[in-house]
């Protein structure tokens, strides 16, 4: 069995069988560009989380019984003449609008609240009919500090105000988020002045914002990526053809990954955005790999179809093991939970899969066609790629021995970095640099309550017609310890209408007033739970969240409530990601692991295996040395960058030993056998690694904080790992051999 574990006979079969092989191909790509018919990304990051663990079904559960959340649309109204009659009732008509919105549930705005008053009616919140500023100043005021829930509505110097609007969720799956948006800003666009400026956020105008610039992405990584592609692919080969020849199989690849994508899940997210550029850009690498080997085949006076047959029992094996390692990389961050995770792994993994399949299958379908049509491949590669080569080689001689030694040494002392690192997650670094809403969330978070609530859900011994003594403490209680967290005035429940209750009114008669919708969200109908909401700035992050609930819990806890529930998006979010880091951080491992493991079964040689282990380590090892000195340590796209750098980065290895092993088993000593693997296989290193961060580079220009860092990561990876192939691995080879034939012989002379 070769090291490909016999898969290289698919691309023998396409050259033995290459009509049928060829309608196959067709009849495949077919089927994946009528997929491309339905192309679409979802923006929703709770897709992410699905399945993630406790925090998500709390998530759901509240949701279940409170209502949908994810969806709140926030209005941020500002005026410098908010107190002016005229312009008051202006933005009243704006509340009731946004009430009688197609999309709208229901509100929350200064002028959709109402307040008891006497005669069993309730009036306004907002009085109507006032007739100067100082009035209406005077009313402002007076809510703002008798009635938390106008605290969190108007800001404190009467500069402005917050309009919450709560999507009817069946409205909004049939119409969707974009409908919504277009309707909002319709609405706004008429109000809007000089005077009244009003901003949109929120969790929808996120998704939205992360939607557009997803898809973004998937236009210019595929665009820039071919054209990179191309371009390198031309300077390598210095010819048109053989440039345009290597660039048909990665893009075939890149509708077929597309396509199937699509036919499993539906859609793309801004994850699975990613797998098309990558996988896009390793069919490129590999496809440079199995042309270079081909040209210089050929070049060698072997017949061109001759040559075609030889590339392919050559390549395709290693290629087929660089295959296998790449996709357990992706394979190993399904270990992690949540559903995003999930489907970047299986997206990833099959990707890899029909690359090789591309590789096997249409590119010599591709060079058989160009052979008959008289294409002949005969520069040899450009002087870039064989330049260093010379230089590389007396590294590797000069002092084997030593820096064999010293790169075993400088991976024991880059992992105390590696257990430096800390899981670290801010839910802002997901939306696009620059996001406006996250803007005016911020402007949100200093004048009111903010737009990143937290939700305490609390069970009640229940009255069905008006919460009993009991039942009220408890919801004060969980409401003063919810203040004493996140601050005063930060929390609104049912205990936030205690002015109205030393007034006199009863609870029925003030849940009565708010409406009700608006009585959903303190508690449920069956008088059953109760819902305390407290609101945390927007830049947050998740240790300072995490810390947060987990104090509360602490407090509730201490107080004897029992049944309490912390959720809510941020909440998911915070516990959800240090959670899934954690995991991909024993994903990382695993996927070392076993690919040094195939290594060692691939070749049958636990020699091979060993030596793998230093020149693939350290790329990754180095990255996470960048990560600590720079501080952003370990985030969700850090760590999963790092499994699949690895996994490429293993890629390269594999070439150099597969053909390193030919050679010594063509009786070639260690060190002629290393130069041989530079002179044939280096300048092919250098091409793909240059294809790879060529493709790397267009994602790191994404206006997606965690898509650019994956793109920047893996770029720092594969120059590491190209060193390491080039320079560490060598002196390996040679110092490794010297230090076995030392051994050997004392083991013979004990023996003797």
């Amino acid at each position: 069995m070769s090291i490909g574990f016999g898969l290289e006979r698919l691309g023998l079969l396409t050259l033995r069988f290459p009509r049928i092989m060829a309608i196959a191909v067709l009849a495949f790509t077919a089927l994946c560009t009528f997929q491309l018919t339905k192309f679409n990304i979802d923006g929703d990051l709770l897709r992410l989380y699905r399945g993630s663990g406790i925090e998500y079904d709390r998530y759901m559960a509240l949701n279940e019984n409170f209502g949908t959340f994810e969806n709140d649309v926030y209005l941020l109204v500002r005026s410098d003449n908010l107190t002016d009659p005229e312009t008051l009732e202006d933005l009243r008509f704006l509340g009731f609008e946004l009430e009688l919105n197609e999309f709208a549930a229901g509100t929350m705005s200064p002028f959709s609240l109402r307040r008891p008053a006497e005669g069993g009616t309730s009036v306004p919140a907002v009085p109507e009919g006032m007739e100067t500023r100082a009035q209406v100043a005077a009313a402002l005021d007076d809510l703002r500090a008798n009635d938390p829930l106008m605290s969190n509505l108007i800001l404190a110097d009467n500069a402005g105000m917050v309009m919450i609007m709560f999507p009817d969720p069946e409205i909004s799956i049939e119409r969707g988020d974009e409908a919504m948006i277009a309707s909002m800003r319709e609405l706004i666009a008429a109000y809007e002045s000089e005077d009244i400026r009003i901003e949109l956020t929120g969790p929808s105008i996120w998704k939205q914002e992360v939607l557009n610039a997803s898809r973004f992405d998937q236009l210019m990584f595929m665009f820039a990526g071919v054209a990179l592609g191309f371009f390198t692919a031309f300077l390598s080969f210095r010819t048109f053809w053989g440039a345009l020849i290597a660039t048909f199989a990665p893009v075939v690849t890149a509708f077929w990954v597309t396509g199937m994508t699509i036919l499993v899940f539906g859609s793309f997210t801004f994850l699975t955005n990613i797998v098309s550029a990558l996988v896009l850009v390793i069919a490129f690498a590999e496809s440079m790999y199995f042309c270079l080997y081909w040209m210089r085949t050929g070049n060698s006076g072997v017949d061109q179809r001759q040559a075609l047959v030889e590339t392919v029992r050559k390549v395709s094996p290693a290629c087929a093991l660089t295959t296998i390692t790449t996709i357990i990389a992706f394979a190993s961050l399904n270990l992690a939970p949540g559903q995003g995770l999930r489907e970047f792994a299986i997206s990833g993994a099959m990707g890899m899969a029909l690359a090789f399949l591309a590789l096997v299958t249409f590119l010599p379908l591709s060079l058989l066609l160009a052979v008959r049509l008289g294409f002949k491949m005969r520069k040899a590669p450009a002087a870039a790629l064989t330049a260093p080569i010379p230089f590389v080689r007396r590294l590797a001689r000069a002092a084997p021995r030593p820096a064999a030694i010293a790169a075993i040494i400088v991976v024991g002392l880059l992992l105390i970095p590696h257990f430096l690192l800390e899981a670290r997650f801010r839910f802002q670094d997901f939306l696009p640099r620059g996001s406006d809403a996250i803007a005016t969330s911020e402007r949100i978070d200093a004048g009111v309550g903010g737009v990143a609530p937290v939700y305490i859900r609390i069970p009640l011994q229940g009255g069905l017609t008006e919460m009993t003594d009991g039942d009220f403490a408890t919801v004060e209680k969980v409401h003063q310890i919810a203040e004493n967290n996140f601050g005063a005035g930060k929390a609104i429940s049912a205990a936030s209408f205690r002015h109205y209750s030393d007034l006199g009114f009863s609870r029925e008669r003030i849940f009565e007033a708010v409406g009700p919708f608006l009585r959903q969200r303190f508690v449920t109908d069956d008088g059953m739970q109760a819902l305390v909401t407290a609101f945390s700035p927007t830049s947050e992050n998740a240790q300072q969240t995490v810390a947060l609930i987990e104090s509360m819990r602490a407090e509730l806890a201490a107080a004897g409530i029992e049944g309490a529930e912390i959720s809510g998006f941020r909440v998911l979010t915070a516990y959800a990601s240090l959670d899934m880091i954690a995991t991909l951080q024993i994903s990382l491992v695993l996927a070392v692991f076993l690919s040094v493991v195939l290594i060692g079964i691939a070749f049958r040689s636990w020699k091979m295996a060993l030596v793998a282990v230093i020149p693939n380590s350290l790329p990754v090892l180095l990255t996470e040395l960048f990560l600590y000195l720079s501080g952003i340590h370990l985030q969700l796209t850090t760590v999963i960058s790092l499994t699949i750098a690895f996994g490429i980065a293993v890629d390269d290895t594999i070439h150099f030993l597969a053909h390193y092993a030919r050679a010594r088993e063509r009786g070639e000593s260690i060190a002629h056998a290393v130069d041989t693997t530079l002179d044939r296989v280096g300048p092919a290193l250098i091409a793909t690694t240059l294809i790879l961060i060529a493709g790397c580079a267009v994602v790191t220009v994404s206006v997606l904080p965690q898509v650019a860092l994956f793109g920047l990561l893996t770029i720092i990876t594969l120059l590491a790992a190209l060193i390491g192939d080039l320079i560490v691995l060598p002196a390996l080879l040679i110092g490794g051999g010297m230090m076995f034939a030392r051994w050997s012989e004392r083991k013979n002379e004990i023996r003797a």
